[in-house]
């Protein structure tokens, strides 16, 4: 049986190794993984008329990247913790900006989808890394601060992702959207070699589980792949229930076979800590509600609202405005008190904001849109970066690479699962009210089938309506479509609402000091 002892890093001389400077390193890495999460939404459309692709599989230029960065996030995690988190943060990033140059000269859309995989593999490698070397150059009684700035920093990459992408692909076509990463990538290398200390790994002489590797990454595969199919096909189709059915059958393998190897992929005593475990659980439910119910925000605003996409952006701006200035607060915060009592007021500020969305109509006004936003925002700052802190803040150091792993799939299947379940919640009740409000409108009721089928578009704030129809009934249509889209919207929003409300009672359970994670060795 192996010992293992924490990672260890030089002392700091300078600018080099210093806690800032390797947040100031690690920033621009950080940014180009989250900015090409939502740049590629605006590239889509693009890339479907130039390389002539079908929706589905415009759907997999985004669902490949999730697929790649998901599945490989935990064991990426440990790589970082066995061979040194700078090491693998450079490979990430160079693998990173090589995958996307590749993507930019596809000819093929089947070819880019591969490229997409593989780039979500080195993001998966080049996150996990960045965040254990904030954990190991950060003093414990600073990791809220650190932590609250990297929450900033990727909001602001997300906020500026649909932006930037709107001026890249409509001034020099879909490629630019990818080719922005050689000039950013560039400077994160630099800086990389330039700010960040040599690590010492925590063993070198541990064994890799790769049977937890393997097991682990079937399983992943196998939930993401579900959630993907489930919204298109339904959740008892085949292709949704097999995958379903092997997540189950490896994932129980995985927990029962990371009780033996000496050195496990994941393991299991971190969980003894009940900060780290009711962090992941939060990290969860927090990105099932914020996901599952804001990917329908745009279909509102464009939809119903009908404001053009710049416009939609201007009521989108609160909630991302607000996350980029109150996380580095939220992080101070934490410094201070620990993560218990502003995870638990961020869970019940978001619930307030969820509700209120749950209210939305047709004639909404932009100041209801925005206090909703900024309690929406003010909430998800002060529990992204308390849950961050409680898993990644309250591991040995030896684990953060893994701990973070952990952390960010926790993250990113809460998106996944929150969109497929909250999508399929919206679909229901969209069969199920529009009939009934054809007949209020005094319209032909669709049956069952004709509802079933219009409810992909009016799901997307879209009303079917018949060719040449007057105005009138056009009018009636809409409307019709409308008040089912929006019952949709309100159970949706309202189950998000309820689902951070018993977040927060969870959140009661969390230690209520401060980090105690082992405090980074120098020698």
């Amino acid at each position: 049986m192996t010992t293992t002892t924490p990672s260890t890093r030089t002392v700091p001389r300078g600018l080099r190794g210093s806690p800032w400077a390797t947040l100031v390193a690690i920033s621009f890495g950080v940014m180009m993984v989250a900015l090409d999460g939502t740049i590629v939404a605006v590239a889509n459309p693009a890339i479907g008329r130039d390389l002539q692709a079908s929706l589905a599989e415009l759907q997999w230029v985004t669902h490949g990247y999730l697929l790649g960065l998901a599945v490989f996030l935990i064991t990426a995690g440990k790589l970082s913790d066995r061979f040194g988190y700078r090491r693998m943060y450079l490979v990430g990033v160079v693998g990173f900006v090589a995958t996307s140059v590749a993507i930019a000269l596809s000819s093929g859309v089947v070819v880019l989808v591969a490229f997409r995989i593989l780039q979500g593999l080195f993001g998966a490698v080049l996150s996990p890394a960045a965040m254990g070397l904030l954990r190991a150059g950060f003093p414990p009684h600073q990791l809220g601060r650190a932590f609250g700035l990297f929450g900033s920093l990727l909001s602001a990459a997300n906020a500026a992702g649909p932006i930037v992408g709107g001026v890249l692909v409509s001034t020099f076509g879909w490629q630019a959207a990818f080719f922005i990463n050689v000039p950013v990538g560039a400077v994160a290398l630099g800086l990389g070699l330039w700010l960040l200390a040599a690590d010492r790994p925590a063993d070198r002489s541990a064994r890799f589980d790769l049977t937890g590797v393997a097991l682990l990454t079937v399983a992943i595969f196998a939930l993401v792949w579900a959630l993907v199919e489930a919204p298109t096909v339904g959740w008892t189709a085949v292709s949704t229930l097999a995958p379903l059915a092997v997540f189950g059958v490896f994932g129980a393998v995985f927990v029962l076979w990371e009780r033996r190897p000496a050195d496990p992929l994941l393991p299991l005593g971190m969980f003894r800590n009940p900060s780290v475990s009711i962090g992941v659980v939060l990290m969860l439910l927090m990105a099932l509600s914020l996901m599952g119910s804001l990917f329908f925000v745009t279909f509102y605003l464009q939809g119903v609202l009908g404001l053009a996409p710049s416009r939609a952006g201007v009521f989108l701006l609160p909630l991302m405005l607000t996350m980029g200035v109150t996380s580095p607060l939220a992080g101070r915060l934490l410094d201070r008190v620990g993560a218990k009592i502003p995870t638990v007021t961020g869970l019940l500020s978001s619930a307030v904001g969820l509700f209120l969305l749950a209210r939305l109509g047709t004639d909404t006004a932009f100041a209801y849109v925005t206090v909703a936003f900024l309690l929406l925002g003010t909430g998800l700052s002060l529990v992204m970066t308390g849950a961050t802190a409680a898993i990644v803040g309250n591991v040995p150091m030896r684990f953060a690479g893994v701990a973070s792993g952990m952390q960010q799939s926790a993250m990113q299947l809460g998106g996944s699962l929150g969109t497929a379940v909250l999508g399929a919640v919206m679909s229901a009740v969209i069969v199920a009210t529009l009939p009934g409000h054809y007949r209020d409108a005094g319209l032909d009721a669709p049956d069952a089938a004709q509802a079933t089928e219009m409810q992909s578009t009016v799901a997307q704030g879209v009303a079917v309506v018949p060719d040449g129809a007057s105005a009138e009934v056009v009018r009636a249509v809409t409307q019709a479509s409308h008040a089912a889209f929006l019952d949709g919207l309100h159970l949706a929003f309202g189950i998000a609402a309820v689902v951070m409300a018993l977040a927060a009672v969870l959140a009661l359970f969390m230690r209520a000091g401060r980090s105690t994670g082992e405090p980074a060795v120098h020698v």
